[in-house]
């Protein structure tokens, strides 16, 4: 049993991180049907702390459920489909993008989706939310990552069964289906996909021009999860080094350096294709990723 439990943690750790935000998906799910059986209540309010509601003042009182609504899930169907989704793209941005970048482009997305949710419905008319609920599920953070991809690789191809379809084809077709979604059921779920892909198309082309603008986001929540860590670091007085390297340490001379080598890497692919790239490059940009 011992043994059982260490292959477990073993495996956890050798997730990466969309792998891990699976896990999460998963086990809130799980949570979400347990509360169900053993407290006998409707499933849709098993959750209801974590959803992300329509009402601004609502939202006042849980601020958290910007992000949180993002994890929750109440159709098994609808968990299936984000997290094979979720799945097959983070294959290729782990292995193309460095994951704390890739986190900030799912992150945001999430952010942007909930975002425009709140902002559609409380600028709206009333009756034009009377049918539409709180929202739930991971589609804007993936639906960033996808339009992401597709923005900044356009002309890559990818295999369709035995169609190769350009990924700037994926993107629009995307984006036209959650349009003619918002004439549908679920008009608050298309809000959410349309402000996740505006993101992730906008993050694309930044990033295209040499501008991060998730980099600003990735160091708020570094400082906000230093806030609960348990290590103490000792303070010591000391002269700093003398940068030597173009006006930077050893240390940021070669985070510069990498991060340009991932950027010709990835213009190589937008131009010729994945396959194009020598068996150095590729695990360059393999190895970048785990960072």
């Amino acid at each position: 049993m011992t043994s059982l439990i260490n292959d477990f943690k073993d495996k956890l750790k050798n997730l990466n991180v969309f792998e891990k935000i699976m896990a999460v998906n998963v086990l809130i799910f799980f949570i979400g049907w347990l509360i169900q059986v053993f407290r006998n209540i409707p499933r849709s309010h098993t959750l209801s702390w974590l959803e992300l509601p329509k009402d601004f003042l609502d939202f006042i009182v849980t601020p958290w459920s910007i992000f949180t609504y993002g994890f929750t899930h109440y159709d098994f169907f609808h968990l299936l489909f984000n997290m094979v989704v979720l799945y097959f793209v983070s294959r290729s941005m782990v292995n193309l993008f460095p994951s704390k970048q890739s986190l900030n482009i799912y992150f945001l997305g999430i952010l942007a989706g909930g975002m425009s949710f709140l902002l559609v419905y409380n600028v709206m008319p009333n009756s034009f939310s009377l049918t539409v609920g709180s929202l739930v599920g991971a589609s804007a953070g993936v639906n960033a990552l996808l339009l992401f991809l597709c923005a900044y690789m356009p002309n890559r191809e990818t295999r369709f069964f035995t169609l190769s379809i350009k990924l700037w084809y994926i993107g629009v077709a995307i984006v036209l289906f959650d349009v003619i979604g918002l004439f549908g059921i679920n008009q608050g779920g298309k809000i959410a996909h349309l402000g996740g892909s505006l993101l992730g198309y906008f993050y694309a082309t930044q990033l295209l021009k040499g501008k991060d603008i998730g980099s600003g986001f990735g160091k708020f929540v570094d400082r906000f999860m230093d806030m609960f860590s348990t290590k103490r670091t000792l303070k010591t007085v000391h002269r700093s080094k003398k940068k030597a390297f173009a006006g930077h340490n050893k240390k940021e001379f070669n985070e510069f350096n990498t991060q340009k080598k991932i950027d010709v890497i990835l213009d190589k692919i937008s131009k010729s294709g994945y396959e194009s790239l020598t068996k150095e490059e590729k695990a360059f940009l393999f190895n970048a990723g785990k960072k």
